[in-house]
């Protein structure tokens, strides 16, 4: 597990540090705000949300609402319900996908992001992206 600032290779990939992927998880927040709220009203539904880090170990929790998207956490909600949409990537993924340098649609077909969720909420958060 790697947390801190400490920075890593993986297989000659550079790994992102946590405190990176807090930064872009926080960004992605920043991001989503700017979303109007038209949109938000047609496409979002309250959704809690998992963010796994698969090369840090870490997974960051947070939820999705017509108001819009809370501040992700490192520790789940306290009540105890599991996430309806699971995001797994690597951290150098999610880094580069909320600067806008990989675009989702290919993360996903490419295999280097894996979401679990509804059909339903897959269609929804598409719009959104």
């Amino acid at each position: 597990m790697v947390r801190g600032d400490t920075v890593r290779e993986e297989k000659g990939r550079r790994m992102a540090t946590v405190e990176e992927c807090r930064a872009a998880l926080d960004k992605l927040v920043e991001q989503f705000g700017e979303i109007s709220e038209e949109d938000r009203a047609k496409h979002v539904v309250e959704r809690r949300l998992a963010c796994r880090i698969s090369d840090l170990g870490v997974t960051f929790y947070g939820r999705i609402h017509r108001g819009g998207l809370d501040p992700f956490k490192e520790v789940p909600p306290e009540d105890g319900r599991p996430a309806e949409v699971k995001l797994t990537l690597k951290s150098e993924d999610l880094v580069s996908m909320v600067n806008g340098e990989l675009d989702m649609g290919r993360a996903l077909l490419g295999g280097r992001v894996k979401i679990d969720a509804s059909l339903g909420d897959l269609l929804r958060l598409r719009k959104l992206l």
